[in-house]
């Protein structure tokens, strides 16, 4: 790909916002080598596919020479990113922090050249920070600014509480890019706040203002924003048929949004699938194209192959898996919701509770519907958690 189209692809794609398009634009026109921040708390131990639109935002930064600065926050982890969050946040211990991250260069890996790559820890430098220095960080906001903050105004308005502690969060984020001495941020449009707080804070300090790139938010399984807290996340380590049984499972309308913001398909291409669509092609189909473009950039295009043939022989003709887990049961008979919990089928007896109540737990292909009812097994019964996941019952 030339420069030109390059620059065209950092500007247009999946991008919301630019601050100041015009000045950045004019620095990828100049050969000017940027440095690029992209910051990432690791609030869980896998990242999913909404939050790698902007790594791979980052990835075609890189490819044009310039140098990104990946910024780990372990210690903005300890506080809490209130961003889009409409209550406060629990705040993550250091032993969770550190066993969260404990795998992330491996995953940022796998989308970014990590050699090339400048990887920081924020408690670097915010772990250093004294009063008189978080004082002069907050002279950069009135207390108005951060009351007016959309998701803190909302919950004000209805009389929750709002921590001082979640207000720090964009003063610390903001301080990032004076330390690392941002060109440029990269982020999620619900960041655009906390990304703005480091043009404020860069300011306070005497440096130039970095230009923000903000990128479209992707939906999650569920339909509502991508987020590890509501668990309706694609990960981009999710086994490959696990990951391409959870691309079958998003709502039709996101096809395109799909290809577009997590696959490199070209603008041509894409028009292609919308005209597809658009003739009456069963959008089935082209999900599972979809499915393996993705399955095939985080894993092989072996894995996606075979990721998409044992969906079609599980799902459309009605086979069971062939390596379907057993599970001894701890005892017996047993409640359906116990058994969820036990055989990891289900994350918790009220997550249990609701699956089998919106009828999608079956014992040898009957749906049940009671959690608390007691089942006395045989041993060799196969039960269905959802769509995908399988265990067969021994004694």
């Amino acid at each position: 790909m030339a420069d030109e189209q390059k620059i065209k692809e950092i500007l247009e794609r999946g991008v919301e916002d630019i601050m100041v398009k015009e000045h950045l634009e004019a620095a990828l026109r100049s050969g000017k080598k940027l440095r690029v921040k992209f910051g990432i708390d690791p609030t869980g131990s896998k990242i999913h596919l909404g939050r790698a639109i902007p790594l791979r935002k980052l990835r075609a930064f890189q490819e044009l020479g310039h140098t990104i600065v990946l910024i780990i926050g372990d210690f903005t982890a300890t506080i809490g990113d209130p961003s889009d969050k409409l209550s406060k946040r629990p705040t993550l211990t250091e032993q969770q922090i550190g066993e969260n991250m404990r795998t992330y260069e491996q995953q940022l890996g796998k989308i970014v050249d990590i050699r090339h790559a400048e990887i920081r820890y924020n408690s670097e430098w915010l772990g250093k920070l004294d009063f008189r220095e978080a004082a002069r960080l907050a002279d950069s906001f009135s207390l108005q600014q951060m009351a007016s903050r959309r998701n803190f105004k909302d919950r004000i308005d209805k009389g929750e509480e709002v921590s001082m502690r979640e207000m720090l969060y964009p003063l610390m984020q903001g301080y990032d890019s004076v330390a690392v001495q941002a060109d440029v941020e990269v982020g999620g449009f619900d960041q655009l706040f906390n990304v703005k707080a480091g043009r404020a804070i860069q300011k306070q300090y005497g440096q130039p203002e970095q230009d923000i790139v903000t990128t479209q938010m992707l939906e999650g399984t569920d339909g509502r924003k991508m987020s590890t807290s509501w668990g309706n996340v694609i990960t981009i380590v999710d086994e490959p048929a696990d990951m391409f049984g959870k691309i079958m499972a998003i709502n039709d309308e996101l096809i395109l949004k799909y290809f577009w913001l997590c696959t490199d398909v070209s603008q041509d291409e894409l028009d292609a699938y919308h005209r597809r669509i658009e003739k009456g092609a069963n959008p089935r189909d082209i999900k599972i194209e979809l499915g393996k473009k993705i399955v095939a950039l985080y894993h092989s295009q072996k894995d996606a192959e075979e990721a998409a043939t044992a969906f079609e022989k599980v799902f459309s003709k009605k086979e069971l898996p062939e390596d379907m887990p057993a599970h001894a049961l701890s005892k017996n008979p047993i409640t359906l919701s116990e058994l969820l919990v036990e055989a990891k089928l289900s994350i918790s007896k009220s997550d249990a509770k609701r699956l089998v109540e919106q009828g999608g737990v079956e014992v040898n292909g009957a749906v049940e519907k009671e959690w608390g009812k007691e089942i006395a097994f045989k041993g060799g019964e196969v039960v269905q958690a959802g769509k995908r996941k399988f265990v067969k019952i021994i004694l």
